[in-house]
């Protein structure tokens, strides 16, 4: 691995990997990316805080990563720009702490994006870490009611084997044009964690980007290892937050009302699930605060909506939106 502004190593990606105490996965991560490929690349490890010994650990045992820290935990999209602005590659790699990445991982991420100038992002073949037969995620949609979803999950392997384009790249093991990623302003650390990576694929396609799923590349991702478990609060309270703000923040006025009924339904039927799972009270407070940050962002931006595009580009989205409801109501 080099340093961040040398361009000169072979693959023109840096990897940049946020942190919050993830001391108990970050050798096999940093090992598996160091035995990935024959050639070199920048690797920027971003932590956001971490009181586990991390930061130490890095400097004595991986000196050849740049290690950026912040004092607090300022979440992931923080942490992931703060790796972006140091990247001096054509693109960047967002990779979880853990993870471990199977052979040529890098390479068949930055060939994937490549292929056609209006590609924006590729997104990894994620399976489970305790059985890789298994998939995480094969590409992330976005549908009607106002769910993101991870297309393929706890399916097998094989049925995955072939690229396509999805709504957005995974944020946990995806490559991105960097010149795209500053165009559009960089990831919006508004999100703190979760959907920020639906979001910028969100962006990315309102300008007329892809997003495409590349199963050639390979990661063995073991999940929640920040947030601690599958449900929590924190976790809770910001997806329930920042679904409300998402759409909010990018559809224009008769789109939305269009989709008020979807989007109603989609609130109420997380709420009776999250209300099984006792946070109930978790995920309405998430809402609120979510229609709160949603509102003061139409007030900034909402002029401009539909301004600046064609309405074509918005009822593209909007077939795709109902489609991919029917994806994960019948497929995914």
């Amino acid at each position: 691995m080099g340093e961040a502004g040398n361009q000169k190593t072979g693959i023109d990606t840096t990897v940049i990997i946020p942190n919050l105490n993830g001391m108990s996965y970050l050798k096999n991560c940093l090992d598996s990316l160091l035995a990935c490929e024959e050639r070199t690349f920048p690797v920027i490890v971003v932590d956001n805080g971490s009181t586990d010994g991390s930061q130490d650990f890095i400097r004595r045992e991986y000196p050849a990563v740049d290690l950026v820290c912040f004092p607090e935990n300022r979440g992931f999209s923080a942490a992931v720009n703060a790796g972006i602005r140091k990247a001096r590659t054509a693109c960047v790699i967002l990779l979880n702490n853990d993870t471990e990445v199977e052979t040529h991982f890098v390479s068949r991420l930055t060939k994937a994006v490549s292929k056609k100038g209006y590609y924006f992002s590729a997104g990894a073949r994620m399976v489970t870490l305790s059985d890789p037969r298994i998939i995480d995620d094969a590409g992330d949609y976005y549908c009607v009611l106002g769910w993101a979803f991870a297309r393929g999950k706890g399916k097998p392997r094989e049925r995955y084997e072939k690229p396509c384009s999805v709504f957005a790249a995974c944020g946990g093991a995806a490559i991105y044009r960097t010149n795209v990623l500053r165009e559009l302003g960089l990831f919006d650390e508004a999100f703190f964690a979760y959907l920020e990576d639906i979001d910028i694929g969100y962006r990315a396609k309102l300008q007329g980007y892809v997003n495409r799923f590349e199963p050639g590349a390979v990661v063995r991702h073991a999940g929640s290892a920040s947030s601690g478990s599958r449900y929590n609060a924190f976790k809770v309270r910001l997806s329930s937050r920042n679904s409300v703000y998402l759409p909010l923040k990018h559809m224009p006025l008769p789109q939305l009302l269009l989709n008020l009924p979807f989007l109603l339904c989609g609130y109420f039927l997380k709420f009776l699930f999250f209300m099984k799972k006792g946070f109930g009270s978790v995920y309405l407070e998430g809402l609120g605060k979510g229609l709160q940050m949603g509102l003061q962002e139409r007030k900034k931006t909402s002029a401009g909506l539909m301004k600046s595009r064609r309405p074509g580009v918005y009822l593209r989205i909007e077939g795709e939106l109902l489609y991919n409801l029917l994806l994960r109501l019948f497929f995914c």
